[in-house]
């Protein structure tokens, strides 16, 4: 069972997180410093570090999206489809993210990457490490590294296809309603890409 000093410290992590969330997007990520952001959160800026070893940290403060995906394979039946067990992974990634309200701000976040050599650099390392790591948990059920590199590969491209759909899909400033929409659009360009990776592209799509 958690104890209360370690509810505090990911209350403590949490508070410094969202502080720094909406510093980078406010006024993006190299106009701001860690100074700042401990100062906006009320703490010192060893206790950022101390939460946060690097800046880029900051922004990446979910390791989901480059971890998640081993782990769901880790912790599925050794029968499972890989293709399945992914698909119903990113969609569970889609509608936590629409309940958190982060579907709301993608635009903006990407944007932010996108103005920043560091977060560049630092998004194409974790999407590498993502990979690497699916790779591992893949070849784990099945010895054919071959196959394992390529779902991982594909995992990858798809991922990236869904999420520049995702850029197209969304206004600029999205309603609530419009939300709503958006994920149903996106669930259905989910079940569209994963049938290609079931497939193959010459496939007959089902």
């Amino acid at each position: 069972m958690e104890g209360r000093r370690e509810r505090k410290k990911q209350q403590t992590r949490q508070a410094i997180s969202d502080v720094a969330t909406a510093l980078f997007l406010e006024r993006g990520f190299d106009a701001v410093t860690v100074a700042e952001v401990a100062r906006a959160a009320d703490v010192a800026v060893q206790t950022v570090f101390n939460h946060f070893p690097t800046k880029e940290d900051l922004f990446f403060d979910e390791q989901g999206w480059w971890q998640g995906p081993a782990r769901a394979i880790r912790a599925a039946s050794d029968g499972s489809d890989p293709v399945d067990l992914l698909e119903a992974y990113y969609l569970g990634e889609i509608r936590e993210r629409l309940e958190a309200g982060h579907l709301a701000t993608w635009k903006q976040f990407v944007r932010t990457i996108e103005g920043s050599p560091a977060l560049l650099a630092r998004r194409r390392l974790n999407a590498a490490e993502m990979e690497t790591l699916l790779t591992e948990a893949l070849a784990e059920r099945d010895p054919d590294h071959l196959t394992s590199r390529l779902i991982a590969a594909q995992y990858a491209a798809a991922q990236k296809v869904l999420e520049e759909e995702l850029i197209r899909l969304l206004p600029d400033e999205a309603t609530a309603g419009q939300l709503k929409q958006v994920q149903a659009a996106l669930e259905q360009a989910v079940g569209q890409v994963f049938g290609v990776l079931r497939h193959g592209l010459s496939g007959e799509l089902v």
